[in-house]
């Protein structure tokens, strides 16, 4: 199974279930921006504790991993629970929007993309790609979350919403980080 193949498999079930959801992470990163590596895949699901259930039955039997108690966890804690693909090494990580308004807002933001041309599905809108690796970055000081964000800017510069950006980086204390990546790439494009 390929990265692809497993993101088709989750929105498949999403879709059906009618939750609602954003890919994010590296791998909407990678299509707004330039591919690196990756065998993991961020999708950030407005999931219920009354929902869980079905939601794991769906990845039963050999080929996956997921723990309904790990869901339950991150639903009540807001925080993310795992779908693995072992002999794959692949993984997906459900994220539990938390109640920030920044967090509600991306779910009407998303965009109905075509990431293999095959199947469709909803990705979180480069700027709210852009805000969460800056916050990722902050926690962790990666520079992979600086390149990626640098790659989006510069193939898509001009159809990014730099205003919006900026807003939100500054209502979620995130300015010196959005003032350090502007300088990486030159400012504006």
């Amino acid at each position: 199974m390929e990265p692809v193949e497993l993101l088709e498999r989750v929105v498949y079930v999403l879709d059906k279930m009618q939750l609602d959801y954003a890919v994010g992470g590296s791998m909407a990163s990678m299509f707004y921006g330039e591919a690196r590596f990756t065998n993991d895949i961020d999708i950030v699901v407005d999931l219920t504790s009354d929902r869980v259930q079905e939601f794991v039955s769906h990845f039963s039997g050999d080929e996956f991993y997921v723990s309904e108690e790990a869901a339950n966890g991150a639903i009540e804690h807001q925080s993310q629970f795992n779908i693995l693909v072992p002999d794959a090494g692949l993984k997906v990580d459900i994220i539990i929007p938390k109640a920030h308004p920044h967090d509600r807002l991306q779910f009407s933001r998303t965009r109905l993309t075509q990431p293999a041309g095959t199947f469709t599905a909803r990705y979180a809108a480069p700027e709210d790609i852009i805000l969460k690796k800056m916050q990722a970055y902050e926690e962790g000081q990666s520079d992979k979350h600086l390149r990626d964000i640098a790659s989006m800017l510069k193939i898509n510069g001009y159809a990014i919403d730099h205003t919006y950006i900026a807003d939100w980086a500054q209502t979620l204390g995130l300015s010196g980080i959005w003032s350090l990546i502007l300088n990486r790439v030159g400012g504006n494009p």
